[in-house]
């Protein structure tokens, strides 16, 4: 019987998973097992071998990290690599360990290089390094696709990775200080005269060339998307 183990599977992208799975008719004869932050610390290599020997899944859906906002991600680089190296390395190993079929792990668009051309694909990924600004989260993230490819040419193991862009939505984790100290305060500076206007963000360049190069869009909810196993 296939059983899927969803790692961070109470967030944002497992929460999504699971709206699909109960409507999803192929996955009536699949067990599947949506991990919290409760179900064991990830960082813990003996944790995560728990998880794993309690569960026996035949496939892994990791979407678990350790992340942050923006200035969270600066102050914070070598937390942020760590603990996502050791989070990424015991789910990876254990993977192989207790011998799951395929792996599928969620990326994130901050890994691509800082300077490169658009549009841009997953064959551009180490083309140079990432934005600086949360070089310790991406570098950690980026070694995943290394170990997709490192495990395939010596375990010869099925490991992939997705790369959503942009997501947000319900379930998704708000800062509120974020929300009241920087975000507010840029509220729309067409104010009525006499009032002062907000502080502005500085503009740093234009975005025409990058909307330029993307294709039409439409807004596509989580329930219509396609089995995550099909990756």
């Amino acid at each position: 019987m296939t059983k899927v183990l969803v790692t961070g599977g109470t967030g944002l992208y497992g929460k999504a998973i699971e709206a699909v799975i109960k409507e999803d008719e192929a996955a009536k004869n699949e067990e599947w097992v949506f991990l919290s932050s409760k179900d064991g610390d990830l960082v813990d290599r003996k944790a995560v071998e728990a998880i794993f020997e309690k569960h026996k899944p035949t496939h892994v859906i990791h979407l678990a990290a350790k992340v942050g906002g923006l200035f969270h991600n600066m102050r914070k680089k070598v937390d942020f690599y760590r603990d996502n190296t050791l989070i990424n390395d015991n789910v990876m190993e254990c993977c192989r360990i207790y011998g799951v079929k395929k792996l599928v792990s969620c990326l994130s668009t901050c890994i691509f290089p800082d300077k490169t051309s658009y549009p841009i694909d997953e064959t551009m990924l180490h083309n140079g390094p990432p934005h600086t600004s949360n070089l310790g989260y991406s570098c950690a993230k980026r070694m995943v696709d290394v170990l997709n490819h490192c495990y395939k040419d010596q375990y010869d193991l099925n490991y992939t990775s997705v790369i959503p862009t942009n997501i947000y939505g319900e379930f998704d984790n708000y800062s509120i200080r974020v929300l009241t100290e920087v975000l507010l305060p840029q509220r729309d500076p067409r104010q009525p005269e006499g009032v002062a206007a907000a502080p502005k963000w500085p503009k740093a360049g234009s975005s025409a060339g990058t909307l330029e190069a993307l294709p039409p869009l439409s807004y596509t909810s989580s329930s219509s998307s396609s089995s995550p196993l099909s990756c």
